[in-house]
């Protein structure tokens, strides 16, 4: 897997891409529908594990930004889907934890909760050599607070990588991204698998990967089964244009919405010494919406 992405890298190289961007755990198959224990030992550290030492050096060799989402160990011991981001000579400049984890079945049997504590720390956007860049893992998209967090932190592209199906997400995948695109004047490249990977047959990761401008308008489109880089020009100066047609930022109206700051208790899933439990199994709903471990 390492490997094939860096022939991607090389190929971005060549056509003078600047910033890319890989799929949710890129590194490995997307495991959340098996419910076997054995995936906890596919999480690394960031910046520290060798995936994110392998991207670093792809990053340098190629003077490229790279975000790269990877299964992480956190040191608090808990487990998070997270993304970390490279700049151009290599140097890690920090990472992002995907913060919204669906709570029911996904895909087969399989439940995110089961494997992902939810991120805490926050939305970072991180000042690169080419841009100010944020990421917004998968089933965050759902959510438009973090899209405008991102926003008003001062992103100019955001990173989407998603692992999402046919019969789950398809008939919103061209929606979600360009209204938040529109909504908070920055460009979004989401990123979505191709094809059925084994041994799960659940469904067909659909592709369908797209960059998408602060203007709402799609500029590139990759398909839907076969892996593929995708990539466009884009210009900065069109955020900033975007944002002082609109004036949406500062036409908010902040203390109108106090009534959407009540949280539910956050949840983390840590191995136990046994096999491995959720850190919080009384509040942890399982299949059948019961708390329950596996």
């Amino acid at each position: 897997m390492l490997d094939a992405h860096a022939t991607l890298v090389a190929q971005a190289a060549a056509k003078g891409v600047n910033i890319i961007g890989f799929q949710e755990v890129f590194n490995q198959a997307y495991f959340c529908p098996s419910r076997d224990p054995k995936w906890f030992a596919c999480a690394e550290s960031i910046p520290d594990g060798p995936t994110v030492r392998f991207v670093s050096d792809l990053a340098r060799q190629h003077e490229m930004v790279i975000v790269a989402p990877i299964y992480e160990i956190g040191d608090d011991g808990n487990y998070y889907c997270a993304a970390a981001v490279i700049d151009a000579d290599g140097t890690y400049l920090g990472k992002y934890r995907k913060v919204h984890i669906r709570n029911a079945p996904t895909s087969g049997k399989g439940i995110e909760r089961l494997f992902f504590s939810n991120g805490n720390l926050g939305y970072p956007v991180f000042q690169t050599r080419y841009a100010r860049v944020g990421v917004y893992i998968c089933f965050d998209r759902h959510f438009p607070e973090g899209f405008r967090a991102l926003g008003l932190n001062g992103a100019q592209v955001v990173f989407n990588p998603s692992a999402t199906s046919v019969n789950l997400s398809e008939y919103i995948w061209r929606i979600e991204q360009p209204a938040a695109a529109v909504a908070n004047g920055f460009y979004v490249c989401t990123n979505n698998r191709v094809g059925v990977e084994e041994p799960w047959t659940f469904g067909r990761f659909y592709g369908s990967s797209y960059i998408v401008s602060p203007d709402g308008e799609i500029l590139a489109m990759g398909g839907r089964d076969e892996d593929e880089l995708v990539s466009s020009q884009i210009d900065l100066d069109l955020v900033d244009e975007a944002r002082r047609r609109w004036n949406i930022f500062e036409s908010r109206q902040a203390s109108t919405y106090t009534s959407l700051l009540s949280d539910p208790e956050p949840l983390a899933c840590v191995r136990g010494p046994e096999s491995w439990r959720p850190a919080n199994p009384a509040a942890t709903a399982g299949p059948d919406g019961g708390g329950r471990t596996p």
